[in-house]
């Protein structure tokens, strides 16, 4: 039995649910039907109930269901044999509660990390395809759900960040206010610090595990690596900040410091992003997701629940039976999966030795169409 499990989930008017409530099992729970029917949507609820907020969409307003005027989700928890109740209470604009056993939250934060989640989706391509914003919000996921530290200081860096450019801003070039600047770059230099050092002692870890995946995944087809680039790698906060202040002024935004941190994806030492094919970049991200898998397993000493959408579309048939075969045979806890081809999902459901349901999703509603129950959990 996994050690943090789903029990059962009630969505209303989040994105095309209007009042549903769908039960699960511990194990593999298998979402079918076409594309469009809710079953991304239904993903997205899990980790808004993990993450506080949308995986797909940063405002709440977008995750209203039309013509609706609130959101709420109510999830029930199995956390290491103790029960939790997670509730969100949204209205876009105006109002947003999280409860924990009826008890609301002061602040989000202190919820993350409490129901860890891992989610890799077809959009994860975007960490390699876009800009680095993508890249640090990756790493900023992860770490956020297992250092409630660094999670502090993150908070704290972005909110002074804010501040120093609205202060740049409205300088305008002419009459700026240097003492003040100042003060900020004291004030953002230690959270500056400790960002930069856990997220290179992040990757140093993660490395490892990542190539460890891809190798499998690929059957040692290709060689993979991740650089972790930082002007900070280079120098001491202050003293880059003192060094670009006349930038800073000029372009009238902050152009030093950990916003700017970056992850170079390597591809037998040619860039991820020119060189990739559909199929690597799909081995890419996987590894990735389920890397972090790993790493927040080790630190929460428990198992996160993994939300896997749409992952074999792009894989040659290869590629699919090795990612199988792994996720059959390693380590994990309750799994979420969705797919258009029932055929596919028997398949996976014949390869674990677990309890697990299919569910058909059709226009925001969910039918359990098959279950089950693995001896060997039951003895």
């Amino acid at each position: 039995m996994s050690d943090l499990s789903l029990q059962h989930i009630t969505l209303t008017n989040f994105r095309n649910y209007h009042l549903e409530t769908i039960r699960f099992c511990d194990g593999l729970n298998c979402l079918t039907g076409k594309n469009g029917m809710g079953k991304t949507n239904l993903l997205d609820a899990i980790y808004y109930l993990s993450m506080c907020r949308s995986r797909l969409n940063s405002l709440d307003k977008y995750v209203l269901r039309h013509e609706a005027d609130f959101i709420r989700l109510e999830g029930h928890f199995n956390r290491k044999e103790k029960k939790e109740r997670i509730v969100a209470k949204v209205i876009p604009r105006k109002s947003k509660v999280i409860e924990r056993n009826d008890v609301p939250y002061k602040k989000f934060s202190e919820h993350i990390g409490l129901v860890p989640i891992i989610i890799i989706m077809p959009d994860d391509t975007l960490l390699i395809r876009e800009g680095s914003e993508e890249r640090r919000r990756f790493i900023d996921n992860t770490l956020s759900q297992i250092d409630a530290v660094y999670l502090h200081y993150l908070i704290r860096y972005n909110q002074l960040l804010k501040q120093r450019n609205a202060l740049l801003k409205q300088s305008d070039g002419s009459s700026v206010d240097y003492a003040l600047l100042a003060t900020y770059d004291q004030q953002m230099a230690l959270p500056a610090k400790i960002v930069h050092e856990k997220r290179r002692s992040f990757i140093e870890q993660f490395l490892p595990l990542f190539q460890n995946w891809y190798k499998g995944i690929s059957k040692d087809a290709e060689l993979v690596d991740i650089q972790y680039q930082s002007q900070l790698n280079d120098g001491d906060f202050m003293e880059l900040t003192k060094r670009g202040l006349q930038k800073d002024v000029i372009l009238q935004r902050t152009n030093v410091g950990i916003h700017k941190d970056d992850l170079a994806f390597k591809l037998a030492d040619h860039t991820m992003k020119r060189f990739a094919s559909q199929g690597q970049l799909k081995s890419f991200v996987l590894s990735l997701g389920l890397a972090r898998y790993e790493v927040v397993r080790k630190y929460q000493k428990l198992q996160p629940i993994l939300l896997l959408d749409d992952i074999f579309d792009k894989l040659d048939e290869e590629r699919v039976k090795q990612l199988l075969t792994l996720l059959s045979e390693r380590s994990f806890g309750q799994i979420f999966l969705t797919d258009t081809h029932v055929s596919r999902i028997k398949e996976v459901i014949a390869n674990f030795k677990r309890n697990s349901c299919i569910y058909n999703v059709q226009d925001g509603q969910v039918q359990l169409i098959e279950k089950r129950m693995d001896n060997e959990e039951n003895q």
